[in-house]
This record gives structure tokens, C-alpha cells and sequence, in this order.
């Protein structure tokens, strides 16, 4: 007897619909995205999309929630694959390695950066800041590190945001050589 679980059409479709949202949202931000272009990437009409979100919003906040879900399971991946220095440390440094080859899916950080940028819309600056506990959370509990080694961790996961997303990687200059030193990413998917 089998103990796989079908989705339903709609529980597909749904997942199909963040899965685009993300990717849209990424790409052209809250603002700049209509329900319509995640729609069609999703191959799903935009009532159909509607009826399975009520607002943009929603749907935003779905990308958003599905997004920090990934960010929680790669943190917990590279945790987990770490065996040779438990401390808490070489935990957050496996996360934060673990992190550096998600963000290579550009995707995920630029949905990130759109999201702060549209911390106006309540419901966004709402779910923003749930990822962002559930990721803190995840990295103190998981790591057992301090709250200031927890806050270092976080704040150099900004920073390789700013690395990532302005392109500093390939700038020349002392003030990219001070940015980014010591710190390197996959390149972009």
C-alpha cells in the first residue's frame, strides 16, 4: 500500500503559482508585477490565480513565505552536512556557506530585495519580518551560538546581499576590495 500523497488540481496549481510568483516577482519587484505576468508564467489563467489568492498581496506573501521556507531548509541542509566542527561557529558557517549556493538562484534574493522595498504594503512588511524571525530563530536554536554571533551571522548574510545584487564581485577599486574581502559566491544561476 502506498503512502505517497496526491496533490489536488488546485493544491498543484497553488504550488505552481508561488513557484512563478517567485521567479516574476523576483524579476520586476511588488510594484512592477502584474497578477497577470505570474499568471501566464505560471500557465494558469489570472481568475484562476485570483481565486487561489485573493489580493496581490497574498500572493506576494506566499512568494515570500515559500522563499524563507527554502532559505530555513538550505540553512538546515548545510547545518546538517557540517560533521567536522559542531561548534557553534562551524554550524553558522555551514548555514552561511550553505546560504552562498542558494543565492546563486537569483531569485531568492532578489524577491528578498523587492520585499524590502515594499515594506509599505502592511501585509509584506508583516511576512518580511516573520522570515526573518524564523530565520534568527532557526540559526540561534540550530547553532546554539551566541545572539551576537547569531547578529554577526545575519549581518554578513546583508552584506553579501549587497555583494550579490550590486555586482561588487566584478567592480574594481580598494572600496570593492574592502567590501567584499574575503567573501565569495557561486556565480548566478
Amino acid at each position: 500500500m502506498s503512502t505517497t500523497k496526491t496533490l489536488s488540481t488546485a493544491e498543484a496549481r497553488r504550488d505552481t503559482a508561488i513557484d512563478s510568483a517567485v521567479e516574476v516577482f523576483a524579476r520586476t519587484g511588488y510594484l512592477g508585477t502584474p497578477v497577470a505576468a505570474v499568471a501566464e508564467h505560471a500557465r494558469i489563467s489570472t481568475a484562476y490565480v485570483f481565486k487561489l489568492f485573493p489580493s496581490k498581496e497574498s500572493l506576494f506573501v506566499a512568494a515570500l513565505d515559500r522563499c524563507f521556507d527554502r532559505i530555513v531548509d538550505a540553512l538546515e541542509a548545510g547545518a546538517h552536512a557540517e560533521t567536522v566542527d559542531q561548534s557553534p561557529t562551524g554550524i553558522l558557517d555551514a548555514m552561511g556557506a550553505a546560504y552562498a549556493e542558494l543565492i546563486a538562484d537569483r531569485s531568492l534574493i532578489m524577491l528578498q530585495v523587492h520585499a524590502q522595498s515594499a515594506t509599505t504594503v502592511p501585509e509584506i512588511a508583516a511576512a518580511l519580518r516573520a522570515g526573518l524571525e524564523r530565520v534568527t530563530e532557526f540559526a540561534s536554536t540550530r547553532s546554539g551560538a551566541s545572539d551576537a554571533a547569531v547578529q554577526r551571522f545575519l549581518a554578513y548574510g546583508q552584506l553579501c546581499h549587497l555583494i550579490v545584487t550590486a555586482g561588487i564581485d566584478g567592480s574594481e577599486g580598494h572600496w570593492a576590495e574592502v567590501v567584499s574581502a574575503g567573501i565569495s559566491h557561486p556565480s548566478p544561476r
